[in-house]
């Protein structure tokens, strides 16, 4: 009888390497509460600030930022971050970017060198959304904001050079699920109407309850363990509960119909790994084209912890045809 492998067995050898760099990042982590959460953010922030700096830059792309307006007590000014080729003469397509972190941490700035990626390889505007995290600003907070700043893209679209028909909205992990219900809160208010959406290893299902799930408890990487805790730090004790709304966890959506075209990446040796699966199957069967690569060997967020692998840069070529196709069409 042959004797399962291990975690780290299964890991693709290539990718190693950033396991060391996650369990430093990560691995001393307690659960994200109000109190632990300065501390938590005084020691992540200046590791993916190493990360922004060491990304490549993009001459050709200029950034700038842009306010919306608020919206009334509890609803403050969302701030964007926006990335435009220079060289850029007519209306573009725009992808509308929100960054990970569980929700609980990270930034929109750490994604400059992602965002500008886009923008050069694509040939898009990318509007990065500076959305509120909890514990500090639990749900709904984090993608109401997402969804004014989408709002606000569709508006002022033509004042930007982006072609108000072509926009899409992506994210990864924490970013991934809040870019899913953004584009549900699209369908289910009126728009703005959008062409895609980029779906990269979504944080999609509070309930932590899927096969990889329970096989991924405590991994080096971003385990169920600490999964549960950003879920808990998003959604107080209703987490895992009957009365999530799927706004919060879009996996509890029932109807994913009317919804745009999709790209949903996970690794096989994640949390997420099942979750995005049934998303994508379940978009598929409600008519919604979707694409599905799940990566052998691959941990939760590998290509950020290497960007370099020929994994990752896979998984960021995926990204770029699928979008290029999908403003093509």
């Amino acid at each position: 009888m042959t004797t399962p492998r291990t975690f780290d067995e299964r890991v693709l050898e290539e990718v190693r390497p950033g396991l060391e760099v996650f369990k430093v990042a990560f691995g001393g982590i307690a659960d994200f509460t109000v109190e632990n959460m300065p501390g938590i953010r005084a020691h992540l922030d200046p590791i993916f600030e190493a990360g922004r700096e060491a990304a490549p830059r993009f001459d050709d792309v200029e950034m700038f930022e842009r306010h919306t307006d608020a919206a009334g007590a509890g609803q403050p000014a969302v701030s964007l971050r926006v990335y435009r080729p220079k060289s850029a003469r007519t209306p573009l397509a725009c992808l509308y970017w929100v960054h990970g972190g569980g929700m609980v941490v990270g930034a929109a700035r750490f994604d400059d060198g992602e965002c500008s990626a886009y923008a050069h390889h694509v040939g898009c505007i990318v509007v990065s959304v500076e959305y509120r995290l909890a514990p500090e600003h639990p749900y709904p907070s984090g993608v109401e904001d997402c969804y004014r700043g989408l709002q606000w893209l569709g508006r002022n679209a033509a004042a930007l050079g982006v072609d108000a028909s072509r926009i899409a909205v992506g994210g990864r992990s924490g970013g991934g699920v809040l870019a899913a219900a953004t584009v549900l809160m699209a369908r289910d208010r009126g728009g703005p109407a959008l062409r895609y959406q980029l779906l990269i290893y979504p944080q999609l299902d509070d309930r932590n309850s899927s096969p990889s799930a329970l096989e991924f408890e405590d991994v080096v990487s971003w385990g169920a363990r600490t999964n549960r805790s950003a879920w808990k730090a998003v959604l107080g004790d209703k987490a895992g509960g009957p009365d999530v709304p799927y706004y919060a966890a879009p996996a509890r959506a029932v109807d994913l119909s009317g919804l745009p075209p999709a790209l949903v990446q996970a690794g096989e040796l994640e949390v997420f790994r099942d979750e995005c699966i049934d998303y994508a199957l379940r978009l598929m069967r409600a008519g919604v084209p979707c694409e599905l690569h799940v990566h052998p060997g691959l941990y939760h967020a590998s290509d950020m912890f290497n960007p370099g692998a020929p994994s990752s840069l896979r998984m960021a070529q995926e990204r770029y045809s699928a979008l290029t196709r999908a403003f093509a069409s």
